[in-house]
């Protein structure tokens, strides 16, 4: 039956790393009746987060289930047969990954399928293309701003697929006080990102900056917000953490490295300084002062060329002088951030739509762009690398397996995130 007769919409979120987690969960009450928290799941692999990392996004009290693809499709197809099944499932994921879930989906046959809502996380900067195509099939692709619905849209129609999914939304964790300067507070904040930018040159570059800047200005606190710390993993890989290189350095007293709650670090913050990061929409949403860098350039590889128009582009020679670039109210307006219209109404298309489809007598097919007759080269590497084979037995785990899986997980990160790059750098010499 549509799940509009029913007393309470039912909604799980699957997430494959701890921002995504953050994003799908925000987004699931955003776009939703549902009274009750989603169910959430996390996917067992390279970025899996830690139960700090987890906490720390404080989006939810009750920790997501670590799962499988096979045992989240599991898990779909025993609430229906419980008559629990899930009215909407969030797809927090990478394109793949959404492309082999809604493969899977579809494979189940179930006989009221949940409407499947999919998104991106931040700033789409980089495989626009490949990773829209990819999410196609899911029932709504939220877009986080006009500017990305616009080019969504022109993606989908520019191949000849359906474009009615694109919704325009916004990022679901805006919000907090608007800024306000303190009398004797002045710091700045800033926001590191795993894989931007990626050398140890570059990396070592922007810490050294930040370290001259705070011995220039004594009077101001220069916070370093870092996302994980060393050893756990993000939704990118980190080969050289900020934490390992500052040892190289004697930075000031004034000068810390900070955790934490990305909106309560910017509470205290008066000027966020990033090279492409969306804790910059964040803080602008918030009308705090924000500089993009452009010391490494203005390159795709970096993130960065998303700003331009912004009028936020500066470098640290600029800011040591104590520049502050001013934002485009443009711009602004076009990225969904401090937007003249109430920020709640940003989801009210995304919530009319997902309502429209739960009071519909029966969904239609899941039908993706990517299928066996359009990416035939393609397609099936990547529902191979998933492995979603909810037909073979689920193992029943003793203490001693999972002793042994999470050994067997560190142990793979260790060499992820360890051997791997000093093999890589071995292979240049």
């Amino acid at each position: 039956m549509p799940a509009s007769t029913r007393e309470a919409v039912r909604v799980a979120v699957l997430a494959d790393s701890d921002t995504r987690w953050k994003w799908g969960a925000l987004t699931a009450r955003r776009i939703t009746t549902a009274t009750a928290e989603p169910t959430g799941f996390v996917l067992r692999g390279r970025a899996t987060p830690t139960a700090r990392q987890l906490a720390e996004t404080g989006v939810s009290e009750a920790a997501p289930r670590e799962v499988t693809g096979a045992d989240f499709l599991r898990a779909v197809r025993d609430a229906e047969a419980r008559g629990e099944g899930f009215d909407v499932l969030v797809l927090a994921l990478v394109g793949g990954t959404v492309r082999a879930v809604l493969q899977g989906l579809a494979d189940l046959a179930l006989e009221r399928r949940p409407v499947i809502v999919t998104g991106y996380v931040g700033v789409v900067y980089e495989k626009l293309t490949d990773g829209l195509l990819l999410r196609h099939g899911a029932d709504v692709v939220l877009a986080n701003s006009r500017h990305d619905a616009e080019r969504f849209r022109a993606v989908y129609e520019g191949v000849g697929a359906g474009a009615d999914s694109v919704v325009e939304a916004a990022l679901p964790f805006l919000g907090g006080a608007p800024h306000a300067p303190r009398a004797g507070r002045d710091t700045l904040v800033f926001a590191a990102q795993p894989s931007v930018p990626a050398t140890r040159a570059e990396r070592a570059y922007v810490l050294r900056r930040l370290v001259a800047h705070a011995r220039l200005h004594p009077g101001r606190e220069v916070l370093l917000k870092l996302r994980s710390k060393p050893g756990e993993h993000t939704t990118h890989l980190e080969e050289f953490p900020f934490q390992k290189l500052v040892r190289e350095l004697d930075p000031p007293d004034n000068f810390r490295l900070v955790y934490g709650h990305m909106g309560e670090v910017l509470d205290r913050t008066d000027l966020l300084v990033t090279v492409s990061s969306t804790a910059a929409l964040e803080a602008l949403h918030r009308r705090i002062p924000t500089a993009i860098l452009t010391d490494l350039g203005v390159r795709e590889a970096l993130g960065n060329h998303h700003f331009v128009g912004s009028g936020l582009l500066t470098s640290f020679d600029r800011l040591d002088k104590g520049d502050v670039p001013a934002p485009d109210e443009s711009w602004l307006a076009r990225q969904g951030v401090a937007s003249d219209s109430p920020y709640e109404q940003a989801f009210d298309a995304a919530r009319d739509r997902v309502a429209e489809l739960l009071a519909l007598p029966a969904l239609p097919p899941i039908t993706p762009y990517y299928t066996a007759e359009t990416a035939p080269g393609y397609l099936p590497g990547i529902l191979a690398r998933h492995r979603l084979d909810v037909t073979a037995p689920e193992p029943r785990e003793s203490g001693l397996r999972r002793v042994v899986r999470e050994a067997a997980r560190g142990a793979y990160r260790h060499g992820v995130q360890r051997v791997a790059p000093v093999i890589r750098r071995l292979g240049e010499l």
